[in-house]
């Protein structure tokens, strides 16, 4: 036993001594006050209570409830006649118990009432079973009952039910908790163990026990006439008619806003205290704990008495007080809590009454105009909180994270009257930001900022501490919440909080915010570096947040800016765009500020796509710019997965909003004349390839651009482009290029069949649209019709010039054949060639059905030679694309021997005995394409093309080279250094496979030759290499013969395949010794030099007769 047990023990052996000749077990209620004080100043020396403190002090609590849990389990353990013997095993009070004197339930009750420890008792009997909560209800009615009764006792007992109303306690870990739960547990047990004696248990199961509200308020009708004091009236009524209200007129919690909370809260307060300065959280909390109390269902519901029963017995006691003691002892005056209880009481009841179900209109008539009577008779005091006040007890609240903090934190963010407080209300979001971790408080916090900066009189100090607090709290909250926020702020305005003139200091730090944040991410990011890890992304993300929410517009300007002009920085700032969705948001109106005459923003169009267009608008962009800028956007539009989005692919910028801004208002028939022009067909393009890799939706985004017209344009831009080597009229600028035509088909090739499903799938729908479209193509090359086929479908014929179906043989349910001018007799191979071009299901289809007897070799040499000038009328005009169709063509043709193309081997004196069949097709090719050049060079044709043209020519030239080039690497692949060191020493043999074997480097069909001495009868074995050496050789006199024909000889493709050429040829001859002896080398070199020694350019030829002398035989 401790010093305080000690003095505890002493004291009521000492109080028992005085009850002489009585004893604590036998006194009753009128003994206390001559036995009592001596327990009560042992208890305050114990507690050591600070008389100066206004809360109650805690270790006074701890022992309060200690004693009075003492003193009652004594009570009860000599009620169920415990074993000794069990008890202090199992009993953790049982050394302080069993000091104690046997004491009455008088001595318990009184204590409870001397120590102000009604709460305590109450949470003591919230934890017994119901039956005995009536009896120990019960025992304190008789007590309170008994004489003298007082107004303290009466108080006891309203304390007591109004503690019980108010339920447990919020659960606490502590000493007090452990003492309730040791508290039931020993109840538990007393009730359950009889002990070995066969002692009696304490009884449980009354019959037909009584309710608690029954219980209650025939004892307050008892006691009626000890009330003497309108305060206790008012209390007693107040209690009553909230403990009918919650146990007949509601079945679940009323709902009331934080705001209705908080206003009847400050009235509590400002009714019970009489100095609201003073307020501490505990006194708040109790009037949390009366407010909730009146508001929730009761866990007594009554199951003998009825509402009417109820109802009558308070109204006539209603009725008994109001004439004898509350006309006298009223005073309307001064703010009384008991009095403002029961005004909040009887409106309660009166409206419950009104609206609860099954209740007549005439129910009840009586007992409400009782109740409304008392309402005009009491003179009840009229409380107003104030904004100041309002505002000080939330802060409390949410400092103390008591009751609806979080609820309360939205409402303080939100009213903007309490921010007039400013240095109480800015000490609170100080010190209290996690509260305000929500992204709705937020904007209500940005609002009241807002309208700070609006005011006439800013104070530019809390203004700038505002907005510190507000971006900090920004800062901590999860992405998803910073994305909410964003959007909201976007929704607000798209300049946040400076969408007026905000104060200079501001606006100042702002911009130095917005760099510094900015310089980081670039400097962190190395500039050009796109591969920013995860953290540093997120870090980046965070930054560009913070900015974007103070000012949304200049975050995604300097976005724009950084992405377009900061070499490599797209990458990275469309990854962060891309974290930060809450900045897409869709804005339906232009801002104020934009909405002016001439305004060329689209209507609709994101904030982005906004600060993009000035961003492009402010100088002229250069080439690596405008990729970046297309780049970045591509990035934009490409859907982004995210993990917790469940694999829902989202973009930040929709292809369709892209579209509409940068592409729709800059592409005109006129022509594209400008760099916007060029930059938004770039632009379509890529919008366009966004969803290659993905189910097409239905209905596809490109019907929200005008499809149809957007098509007319796109054909009409693509005609013009057919006489792209025209010469333009004097100081006009040639604005044609191959570049833009091969563009323009693949759009226009991309867009018709996106387009082409869509009116498959619904084509009543489309039929006039369509309608209107192919009449407008009717005044357009035939060609580019043929480009839309998948959006007429089976809709229309496919019109091809009449001299078509001459050389093909096409089915007129499809095919219609055209008389058009410039396609007489003769151009129908023309025609042929330009459909081969056009895409890979019309050259197949070309090929398919050519109508060519090759049984007859007059027919093969006339389709030949007709051939040839078909393709040189083709050659010019085709783009890259266009030509690599051609050149498929060609070689079916040649391979499948319609189209004859004889060659001689010129330029050589002597030729080995190789077998040159299986490069047939090389070879031919590249002598067609010689005379094709022949053809164009020659005096009929040199006067076509500028000089534009003839080096378009030569690139297509030298790409067919190319191809030629790669067709001879699959057949003989170099080998790898280790390979090569094996095969040096390696004889060739002979080998009848059709194909090369890049793994031993031998030749499909190797060539005998016999010795020149006769003497030698051994076979020798030519490696492969010297075919493909030979064809090398002819390729490359090839090309030189055609750059010397060409206006200027100047043709840097065809000196670049040149090299090319060489390059191939001197990595033969090292991969394979044997396949050049030095004197052979020598003979080529003297040959190569010749041929070279024809070009004009003096640099060219240096450098090729360089890469020539360079081709040594490895057999040297």
């Amino acid at each position: 036993m401790n010093k305080d047990s000690a003095v505890l023990q002493g004291a009521f052996l000492m109080a028992d001594k005085l009850c002489s000749p009585s004893s604590l077990s036998l006194i009753q209620k009128a003994d206390w006050s001559r036995v009592g004080h001596v327990v009560l100043e042992a208890l305050g020396e114990i507690c050591r209570q600070d008389e100066v403190s206004r809360g109650p002090n805690p270790a006074s609590e701890s022992w309060k409830k200690k004693v009075v849990c003492v003193v009652w389990l004594k009570l009860l353990c000599r009620e169920a006649e415990e074993n000794a013997d069990v008890a202090w095993r199992e009993n953790p009070f049982f050394s302080l118990q069993n000091s104690l004197p046997e004491v009455s339930h008088a001595v318990l009750l009184e204590l409870v009432k001397s120590t102000a420890a009604a709460g305590v008792f109450a949470r003591f009997l919230l934890h017994l079973p119901h039956a005995q909560i009536c009896t120990e209800l019960e025992r304190l009615v008789e007590h309170v009952r008994s004489h003298p009764t007082g107004e303290d006792d009466i108080r006891l007992f309203l304390e007591v039910w109004w503690e019980l109303w108010k339920g447990r306690a919020e659960e606490k870990v502590g000493e007090e908790e452990r003492i309730e739960k040791m508290f039931a547990n020993q109840f538990a047990r007393l009730s359950s163990s009889p002990s070995p004696q066969a002692a009696k248990r304490l009884k449980l199961d009354t019959p037909n026990s009584p309710d608690v509200l029954h219980i209650l308020l025939h004892a307050l009708k008892d006691m009626k006439d000890h009330i003497s004091s309108a305060d206790l009236c008012f209390q007693c009524l107040s209690i009553s008619l909230d403990a009918l209200y919650t146990s007949f007129l509601i079945d679940k919690d009323v709902v009331l806003t934080v705001k209705e909370k908080l206003d009847l809260w400050c009235k509590i307060l400002r009714s019970r205290e009489k100095n609201v300065e003073e307020m501490s959280p505990e006194i708040i909390r109790e009037a949390q704990k009366d407010l909730r109390a009146s508001h929730t269902p009761s866990e007594f519901q009554p199951c003998q008495m009825k509402l009417s029963e109820a109802l009558k017995m308070i109204t006539e006691l209603a009725q008994f007080w109001q004439h004898s003691v509350i006309p006298t002892e009223c005073d309307g005056s001064t703010p009384n809590y008991s009095a403002f209880q029961l005004e909040q009481s009887i409106q309660r009841v009166l409206t419950a009454l009104e609206k609860a179900s099954g209740v007549g209109t005439d129910d009840y008539r009586g007992d409400k105009d009782i109740l409304r009577g008392l309402l005009k008779s009491a003179s009840f005091p009229v409380l107003e909180s104030s904004p100041e006040m309002s505002a000080k007890v939330a802060a409390i609240i949410i400092t103390h994270h008591l009751e609806d903090y979080e609820n309360l934190a939205v409402l303080f963010a939100s009213e903007t009257s309490w921010a007039e407080y400013a240095e109480h209300w800015l000490d609170c979001l100080e010190k209290n930001q996690a509260a305000f971790r929500q992204h709705g408080t937020l904007i209500s916090l940005s609002s009241t900022l807002t309208s700070k900066l609006h005011s006439e009189s800013t104070n530019v100090s809390q203004c700038r501490k505002l907005l510190k607090i507000i971006v900090d709290i920004f800062s901590t909250l999860t992405l998803e919440d910073k994305n909410k926020a964003l959007a909201a702020m976007l929704r607000l305005s798209s300049r946040g909080f400076f969408g007026c003139s905000a104060p200079s200091a501001l606006t100042d730090r702002f911009e130095q915010e917005l760099n510094m944040a900015f310089n980081c991410i670039i400097q962190g990011a190395g500039g050009a570096s796109a591969g920013a890890s995860q953290g540093n992304l997120n870090t980046a993300a965070s930054l560009v947040a913070r900015v974007a929410f103070q000012n949304p517009e200049a975050a995604l300007r300097s976005c724009c800016h950084s992405a377009v002009f900061n070499k490599g920085a797209f990458s990275l700032m469309a990854k962060i765009l891309q974290q930060l969705p809450g900045l897409k948001e869709q804005r339906g109106r232009k801002d104020g500020e934009r909405e002016k005459e001439g305004s060329d923003v689209v209507r609709g169009s994101s904030l982005l796509c906004r600060c993009l267009q000035d961003v492009i608008r402010t100088k002229s962009l250069s080439a690596s710019e405008k990729e970046q800028f297309l780049k970045f956007l591509g990035l934009l539009m490409e859907p982004v997965t995210a993990a917790e989005r469940e694999g829902k692919g989202e973009r930040f910028l929709s292809p369709q909003e892209v579209v509409n801004t940068f592409v729709l208002p800059n592409l005109s028939a006129t022509g594209l004349c400008s760099d916007d022009a060029q930059l938004s067909l770039q632009l379509l393009h890529t919008a366009l390839s966004v969803d290659v890799h993905e189910a097409a939706p239905s209905p596809h985004w490109v019907l929200d651009c005008s499809p149809f017209p957007l098509l007319y344009t796109l054909a009409q831009l693509h005609n013009q482009t057919l006489r792209c080597w025209e010469q333009p009229p004097e100081g006009a600028v040639h604005i044609w290029s191959m570049d833009t035509k091969e563009q323009l088909s693949s759009v226009l090739t991309t867009l018709g069949q996106v387009v082409g499903a869509e009116v498959a799938s619904a084509p009543s729908s489309w039929s006039r649209a369509l309608f209107w479209l192919y009449n407008k193509m009717e005044e357009l090359d035939w060609t580019v019709r043929l480009l839309l086929k998948p959006v007429w479908g089976q809709h229309f014929k496919i019109e091809v010039p009449a001299s078509l179906l001459a050389v093909c043989d096409l089915p007129e349910q499809e095919w219609l054949g055209l008389d058009l001018p410039l396609y007489g007799q003769g151009t129908g191979l023309l025609a042929w060639m330009e459909c081969c071009s056009i895409s890979d299901s019309l050259q197949s289809t070309m090929l398919s059905r050519l109508t060519l007897d090759q049984h007859k070799p007059d027919h093969v040499n006339m389709f030949s030679k007709g051939l040839l000038v078909a393709v040189t009328q083709t050659l010019p005009w085709c783009s890259v694309s266009q030509w690599s169709r051609l050149l498929r063509a060609l070689r079916e043709l040649i391979s499948s021997g319609c189209l004859h193309v004889p060659f001689s081997l010129e330029y050589v004196d002597y030729l080995p005995l190789l077998d040159l069949r299986r490069f047939s097709c090389e070879l031919r090719l590249s002598v067609l394409l010689l005379r094709v050049q022949q053809l164009l060079c020659g005096s009929s044709c040199s006067d076509w093309l500028s000089a534009d043209g003839w080096a378009h020519v030569g690139r297509l030239y030298a790409h067919a080279v190319r191809d030629m080039m790669n067709s001879l690497r699959a057949r003989l692949p170099l080998p790898s250094s280790g390979a090569l060191t094996a095969s040096a020493s390696t004889p060739a043999i002979r080998d009848s496979s059709p194909t090369f074997l890049p793994t031993t480097f031998k030749e499909a069909r190797d060539s005998p030759l016999k010795s020149r001495d006769p003497q030698m009868e051994e076979e020798v074995v030519t490696a492969p290499s010297q075919e493909v050496l030979f064809v090398l050789s002819q390729l490359f006199c090839h090309v030189q013969h055609v750059q010397v024909m060409m206006p200027g000889g100047q043709c840097e493709a065809l000196f670049l395949s040149s090299l090319e050429i060489l390059s191939h040829y001197e990595a033969i001859m090292a991969a394979f010794p044997d396949s050049c002896t030095p004197l052979e080398c020598d003979n080529t070199r003297h040959f190569f030099s010749t041929i070279s020694d024809n070009l004009e350019n003096q640099e060219m030829k240096a450098v090729l007769q360089q890469k020539i002398a360079q081709l040594v035989s490895s057999a040297a």
